[in-house]
């Protein structure tokens, strides 16, 4: 479910199943993934593997329980989900979603990225670290990470930022940051956002309803927040806003957009990046 590839021929995926984290799962936020991991069937038939989660003598689990650890996970078959494209193959996009969780609760819940805004974020690739994700993180902790998935990426990365770009441009692909972290303040301050609001903007981004609306620029992370999003409290588009201590916002939005200018000038500094994309970091 990670892994995927655009060519000249279209998108591509690498792998015939998922990786799901189960703290916390529950039924109703995402049947997809509980019914492929917890379905009845003869245990020679079953095909989901669970790791890390608490069971008891009876074989049922307590996938709250962290007491362990919070990295319980589950792997199964992408036959396993209804909602499944049979083919592994498709045409070109028409939209691309860079996910984000921000846990310093500065970040919209979504934003649309121009083509030279993508490029500068899909080489930042800022996320959070978060618990159960590696050994010895608690709390959740920012980090950049390449082209979302630097590990696998080893060429210069002024060769990847362009292909994006001039794939987008040739394609007519529309870009949106979708930010899953907090809301309301950082992490421990504020909520996690919903899962429910996030499919909703998930639904208006892929059917273009998120075109139709009127943006606002965020001068410092370089970003365009639409004003309204059907089915989403308007209030909670600017992230500004649901901070009770605005000021307390603004301190943390320039820490962050500051992390981002030192660590694009500590990487990318000699790299030939664009000017124009350059331009775009959060800070800059």
């Amino acid at each position: 479910d990670d892994e995927h590839g655009w060519s000249d021929n279209g998108i591509a995926n690498f792998e015939n199943g998922c990786y799901a984290k189960l703290i916390n799962l529950r039924a109703d936020k995402e049947p997809e993934i509980w019914n492929a991991v917890l379905h009845e069937a003869h245990y020679l038939e079953h095909g989901a593997i669970v790791e890390n989660a608490l069971m008891y003598p009876d074989g049922t689990f307590d996938l709250d329980d962290a007491r362990l650890t919070p990295n319980s996970r589950a792997s199964y078959p992408l036959s396993f989900l209804t909602n499944i494209k049979p083919s592994s193959r498709s045409g070109h996009p028409k939209t691309i979603l860079f996910l984000t969780a921000d846990a310093n609760g500065v970040l919209p819940p979504v934003a649309k990225l121009t083509p030279e805004q993508a490029m500068l974020w899909f080489l930042m690739g800022y996320t959070s670290k978060l618990a159960g994700t590696e050994t010895g993180i608690v709390d959740p902790v920012s980090t950049f990470s390449r082209f979302f998935g630097e590990p696998f990426m080893p060429r210069n990365p002024d060769v990847y930022a362009r292909m994006l770009g001039e794939r987008m441009q040739k394609h007519g692909t529309r870009v949106y940051l979708i930010n899953t972290g907090w809301s309301g303040g950082p992490f421990g301050v504020g909520k996690r956002m919903d899962i429910n609001l996030t499919r909703e903007i998930v639904n208006c981004a892929l059917c273009g309803r998120l075109e139709e609306m009127e943006y606002v620029e965020d001068p410092l992370f370089h970003i365009l927040i639409p004003k309204r999003c059907p089915s989403v409290p308007p209030e909670v588009l600017l992230p500004r806003n649901t901070w009770a201590d605005k000021e307390a916002y603004d301190v943390r939005a320039r820490k962050l957009a500051h992390e981002f200018s030192a660590r694009f000038d500590k990487v990318y500094g000699n790299k030939n990046i664009d000017p124009a994309v350059a331009r775009q970091c959060p800070g800059k």
